[in-house]
C-alpha cells in the first residue's frame, strides 16, 4: 500500500516545546523496552524480568544474555508468570513480566487482579503484539481489549507509548513508580517522531499541535496518523489539534478539559477496541464534567483479520487518510 507523504515538520503550529523531529528511522517500539530494560538493569539491580516463552519476541532477549541471574523464563504458563511476579515484588524486586498481550494479560488476567492489584504489588506486565497491526498473526494473536480489562484494575495503571524513544522513557518511569503497571505495544516497527528533548510523565498528555476546529485525541503508534490526518486537513482548511495521549490510566483530564473547551469536535484514535479503552476513558470523564460530542476511532466490537499490518490499518479506518475524512465529516456538519 502506497500512501502520500507529508512533511509533518511544515504543520503549522507544532509545539515546538515538543521538539519533534520527523526524519528519524522506523523502529518497533518492543525494541524500545528492550534496550531500555538493559538500562535499568545496570542502574538497579532489583530490576527482573520473566517471561512466558517469548523472550526474542518481546525484545527482553538482550536482558537475558546481560543478566542471567535476574531472569526467568516461564514458558507457556502466564498464570504462573504473573504469580511469580507479584512473589518477586513483595521480597523487593521490581519484576517486568513479558508476553504477548493477548496471552498476558488476556490468559491471567484473574491473577493480575488477586495477586498484583489488591495486594498492590510492584509489577510491571507488559502486553506485546497489541492492535491489529500485529499482521499476519490473525486474531487470536491481537489483542484488543486489555486495554479495557486493565483500566478496570483498582491500583493499576495503564500506558501505550507512541514510538521507540517514548517506549524507553515509558518503561523507565513505571520502574521507578511503586505499584502494578501495565504497558502495551505494537510488533511492527512504526515511525519515530520524538525525541530525548520531548517530555513524558505518567499522567500527562501531550499537545503536539495547537488547533481549534477538532482535536485528535490518540494513543499508541496511531498517533503518528494523527499527526498525518492533520496534515490532509490543513490542506482543506481545516486547524486540528493533536494530542499524544500515552496515559490512559491516570487521564490528563486538565488537558482533555482544555481541548473540549476549544475545539468543537473531540476524535479519540486507538487501536483497539472502542468499549472501555482510550475513547472510553475520555467520554466518561467529560460527560460528568464537560458534555461534549466524543467520535471513537476504534475496533468497533469485532475481531481482527490476517493480513498486511498496512492494509489492516487501512481496512479498519486507522490511517491519515480515513481519520482525516471522518473529522472533514464533523467539521462540515
Amino acid at each position: 500500500m502506497t500512501t502520500k507523504q507529508y512533511d509533518l515538520s511544515k504543520l503549522k503550529g507544532l509545539n515546538k516545546s515538543m521538539y519533534l523531529n520527523f526524519n528519524q528511522e522506523n523502529k518497533a517500539n518492543r525494541s524500545g523496552y528492550g534496550d531500555a530494560l538493559v538500562t535499568l538493569g545496570k542502574r538497579n539491580k532489583n530490576v527482573w524480568v520473566c517471561c512466558a516463552d517469548l523472550t526474542d519476541s518481546t525484545k527482553v532477549d538482550k536482558f537475558a544474555k546481560t543478566f542471567p541471574n535476574r531472569f526467568v523464563e516461564m514458558g507457556v504458563a502466564e498464570q504462573n508468570l504473573v504469580t511469580v511476579g507479584a512473589g518477586l515484588a513483595a521480597v523487593g524486586k521490581i519484576p517486568f513480566v513479558s508476553s504477548y498481550a493477548a496471552f498476558c494479560p488476556g490468559r491471567c488476567w484473574e491473577q493480575i487482579r488477586t495477586t498484583i492489584c489488591y495486594n498492590n504489588q510492584n509489577v510491571k506486565v507488559i502486553g506485546a503484539h497489541a492492535g491489529v497491526s500485529v499482521g499476519p498473526d490473525g486474531a487470536t494473536h491481537q489483542a484488543l481489549e486489555e486495554i479495557a480489562t486493565m483500566r478496570s484494575l483498582p491500583n493499576m495503571i495503564v500506558i501505550v507509548p507512541s514510538d521507540y524513544t517514548q517506549t524507553k522513557k515509558a518503561t523507565a518511569a513505571i520502574a521507578k513508580f511503586k505499584g502494578p503497571a501495565y504497558m502495551r505495544f505494537g510488533r511492527t516497527s512504526t515511525p519515530q517522531f520524538t525525541t530525548k528533548q520531548t517530555p513524558f510523565q505518567i499522567g500527562k498528555a501531550n499537545i503536539l499541535k495547537q488547533g481549534k476546529d477538532v482535536a485528535l485525541i490518540a494513543t499508541g503508534a496511531l498517533t503518528y496518523e494523527a499527526l498525518r490526518a492533520a496534515a490532509i486537513l490543513q490542506e482543506q482548511g481545516i486547524n486540528a489539534m493533536v494530542i499524544d495521549n500515552p496515559s490512559i490510566k491516570p487521564l490528563d483530564k486538565k488537558t482533555i478539559l482544555k481541548a473540549a473547551k476549544k475545539c468543537r469536535h473531540i476524535i479519540t484514535i486507538e487501536e483497539a477496541q472502542v468499549t472501555g479503552g482510550l475513547g472510553g476513558a475520555i467520554t466518561e470523564f467529560l460527560s460528568e464534567t464537560h458534555p461534549t460530542k466524543v467520535t471513537r476511532i476504534g475496533m468497533p466490537d469485532c475481531y481482527g483479520e490476517s493480513g498486511d499490518p498496512q492494509e489492516l490499518l487501512k481496512h479498519f479506518g486507522f490511517t491519515g487518510e480515513s481519520i482525516a475524512r471522518k473529522a472533514r465529516k464533523l467539521c462540515k456538519k
